[in-house]
Formats: structure tokens, C-alpha cells, sequence
């Protein structure tokens, strides 16, 4: 591990960055030896992180120990044999009821586990698996609103080849959301449609496109749950992709209640505040997948490769 630490930096770009991280934070590794990891998940009661290992098909446990446990195999196909090289579950969220929601590139479901969080059993009831009669293609990453309606994003990563898979049945990668009454409403249409956030007053929905040719993020304003309108770029990278050191398309994001947005781009970590000013970078050295806050916002943990980082926010 020295040699990634060796890339760790935090970038102050504004002084505005002054007020949410320290410039001289460590950035920590917790753990590794994992393949691609992803879909971070702080479980508050009980001071654990949940994150998915996409291509192993896993979920695991990082306690306050820095121990690590498997949660639950599967996580995302739960088939015979071998699917693809990214079959697990990716993004996982937590609702009011302490009930674990997986986004699952295998199964090309968004999910429920029917087991509680603290006995955890690859047993799950289907949310959403399909848009007017077609699969969707591999959810990735979502939201929960306050009212219980469930933003998601499904790009073509978790299908075996890809865009031009076969299997694939929707002719776009979509931007939806799951209405608590049941109803699958489309967004949007992107091309590589990653992760999903929303401001603090939920107003406003951040969306990320893993494109090389066309990496941003994307702004809409939220009229009523499930709709969207006055979508504009809020920061563009396509620029950077492929330079030195800045490695990462623009993936996972999460946003604070003071409305700054985290997000995973060229270089890791990148602080926008909400008038899309990038403030700061945390640089990670490898590609960077997403990241995740503990419930006092003081933290923030990052599933960087085949790596968890973690480094103390203010």
C-alpha cells in the first residue's frame, strides 16, 4: 500500500474547501485485497461499512476494527454458473425500516433483501427488474428520498458484453425513479448514466456520466417526485480523461446536507460546492468508485479500486 499513499494529496482549490476538509488529512486505507469495489454504506447503529466487490459477486463488512467480514454471497447474481465480470450488486442503500436495498448487475434487479441487515441472507424481494416489458440493463447506483421514492441509474456495465450484449432488451441506459406507489417512471436517457445524488433541499438531482467521450455531471431540477426538467451540465471533464494522474470517469456521488457534492472523477474525489464550483480534490492515485459519509457527515470513506480509504472531513 505505500505506493498508492504515495498519490494521496487533498487539492485546495478554493478557499470555500476550508470550511469541509483540512488540506493536511490523512488519507487512510482501511483495507484491501478486494477486486473493484463499490457502493459504500455506513451503518450508523452499529459503527460498520457495508461496500460491494462487484466482480466476486460479494458484500462485506468493515467493522470498527478494520476487520473484514463477508456479509452476503451472493449480491447481485444469484444464477448458476459465471455471468459477467462485474455480476455483484453495486450500489446499497438503507431505508427507514433498517431494510438493505441492493442495486444488482447480475440479477439486473433493484432489490430488497428480505432478511434483516443483522442476519444477513442472499433472499430478496424484487422492486424493480423491468421498464414497459424490457429488462433493465444493470442498475448501479441510487437514492431515497425522503418520501420513499428511489432514484436509480442503469447503465450497461453489469451485462457480459457490454452495450452490444445480446441480452440487452432497452435500447437506452436510463435514469428512473421508483415511485413509492410501485410506478417505474424514465427520467432521462444518458449514455453512461452512473451515479445519482440530490441537493439537500430536494431540488435539484445530480446525475454522472461515465462517458470518456462526454464525462459529466448532469443537473435537473426535481418538479415533484419523478419529474424532472431544465437539465444542464453542471461541471464537465471530458478534457482531463486520459491525462496523467487523472485517472477515473466521473462515477459515484453523495451529497452533504450543506449541499456539497462529492463526487468520483478524474483523480478521485472531487468537492464541488452547489453552484458547481470545484473547490477541492482528494487524490487518490487509482480509480475511485464512490464514497460515502458516516451519519455526522466528519467522515468519508472511499472505495477506490481494490482498496477502502477513508479521511476526516470538518
Amino acid at each position: 500500500t505505500d505506493s498508492i499513499k504515495t498519490a494521496f494529496a487533498i487539492e485546495i482549490l478554493d478557499n470555500e474547501a476550508l470550511n469541509v476538509i483540512d488540506p493536511k488529512a490523512i488519507i487512510e486505507v482501511l483495507a484491501s485485497g478486494f477486486t473493484w469495489t463499490e457502493g459504500p454504506l455506513w451503518i450508523e447503529d452499529d459503527n460498520y461499512l457495508l461496500f460491494s466487490d462487484i466482480p466476486n459477486n460479494k458484500i462485506y463488512k468493515l467493522d470498527s476494527n478494520q476487520e473484514v467480514y463477508t456479509f452476503l454471497e451472493p449480491s447481485g447474481y444469484t444464477g448458476e454458473g459465471t455471468y459477467s465480470d462485474e455480476p455483484g450488486s453495486n450500489g446499497l442503500v438503507l431505508n427507514k425500516q433498517r431494510e438493505l436495498i441492493l442495486l444488482q448487475h447480475g440479477d439486473r434487479k433493484v432489490v430488497k433483501m428480505s432478511a434483516s441487515i443483522d442476519n444477513p441472507k442472499s433472499e430478496f424481494i424484487t422492486l424493480a427488474d423491468s421498464y414497459n416489458g424490457q429488462k433493465l440493463n444493470s442498475p448501479n447506483d441510487g437514492f431515497l428520498d425522503k418520501k420513499g421514492n428511489f432514484y436509480f441509474t442503469d447503465p450497461p456495465y453489469g451485462l457480459p458484453l457490454k452495450q452490444d450484449d445480446p441480452n440487452k432488451e432497452l435500447d437506452f441506459q436510463g435514469v428512473f425513479c421508483l415511485l413509492n406507489s410501485g410506478e417505474l417512471v424514465l427520467l432521462d436517457k444518458l449514455t453512461k448514466p452512473n451515479g445519482i445524488g440530490q441537493s439537500p433541499d430536494g431540488n435539484t438531482l445530480y446525475v454522472a456520466v461515465s462517458d470518456p467521450h462526454h464525462a459529466v455531471w448532469y443537473q435537473y431540477n426535481i418538479v415533484k417526485s419523478g419529474k424532472v426538467t431544465n437539465k444542464k451540465v453542471f461541471y464537465d471533464v471530458t478534457q482531463l480523461i486520459g491525462q496523467k494522474g487523472q485517472q477515473g470517469l466521473p462515477d459515484g456521488l453523495k451529497v452533504n446536507s450543506k449541499g456539497y457534492l462529492f463526487a468520483t472523477g478524474p483523480g478521485g474525489i472531487w468537492i464541488f460546492n452547489s453552484s458547481a464550483k470545484a473547490i477541492a480534490r482528494i487524490h487518490t492515485g487509482q480509480l475511485t468508485s464512490n464514497c460515502a459519509f458516516d451519519n455526522h457527515e466528519k467522515r468519508l470513506f472511499m472505495t477506490a479500486d481494490d482498496y477502502i480509504l477513508a479521511v476526516d472531513l470538518l
